[in-house]
């Protein structure tokens, strides 16, 4: 595979990324930046608190296809350069966290990265994403079952004997997604974070 062609594939990879659903959601059903409201997220959760529970669906389900698309096209054109594959799936990620269509303003990446750690390994993310759920319904955390869920798949990459390749770049999928957790983790810490479908949550309409 050439250099022109990996570089194009990498660009097409963050390109996908960086079509920041929750933003268009927002803008088309709301007239408003969901950027500008909630917890400032571009993300999945951000949106069922403030549009529900529907166009929060909406949004995981296409960052989750970002993902997963970004990896298939690259698996397609990668010619047996597996590198390329995991590369192609972290600028997914960072598009998706630092989307150019949108300012470089956008969400923390966990929904894309359940699409491309999906493609890379389904045993090992089936099952931290298992742990990950069973989290999220005992403590209603999200942040905590994202990170758990970013944390732990590597962990069962080693453990169901997953390409090593996988495993290491899932190890960067994780680290990014702490830093881009940094501050749930402080306001976990101190017994300040929100929870999913708090009472005092606000919704907006269209209207």
């Amino acid at each position: 595979m050439g250099n022109d062609m990996w570089l194009l594939c990498l660009l097409f990879a963050y390109g996908i990324g960086s079509i920041s659903t929750s933003t268009i959601v927002s803008r088309v059903v709301a007239r408003i930046d969901i950027r500008e409201h909630g917890s400032g997220n571009a993300g999945a959760t951000n949106t069922v608190r403030v549009l529900g529970l529907k166009w929060g669906l909406v949004v995981l389900i296409a960052d989750v296809a970002k993902g997963v698309i970004a990896s298939l096209l690259a698996m397609g054109w990668a010619h047996g350069t597996p590198w390329v594959v995991y590369a192609a799936g972290i600028a997914a990620i960072a598009g998706h966290n630092w989307p150019v269509f949108f300012g470089f303003r956008g969400g923390k990446g966990i929904a894309t990265a359940i699409g491309v750690l999906s493609t890379w390994m389904l045993l090992p993310a089936l099952a931290a994403g298992a742990v990950a759920v069973a989290l999220l319904l005992l403590t209603r955390y999200v942040s905590l079952a994202s990170l758990m869920f970013t944390i732990l798949t590597p962990a069962f990459g080693v453990w169901f004997h997953a390409p090593w390749g996988a495993v290491a770049a899932s190890a960067v999928i994780a680290l990014l997604s702490i830093y881009r957790h940094r501050q749930n983790i402080v306001r976990l810490a101190k017994g300040k974070e929100h929870r999913i479908f708090h009472r005092q949550e606000t919704r907006m309409t269209g209207k």
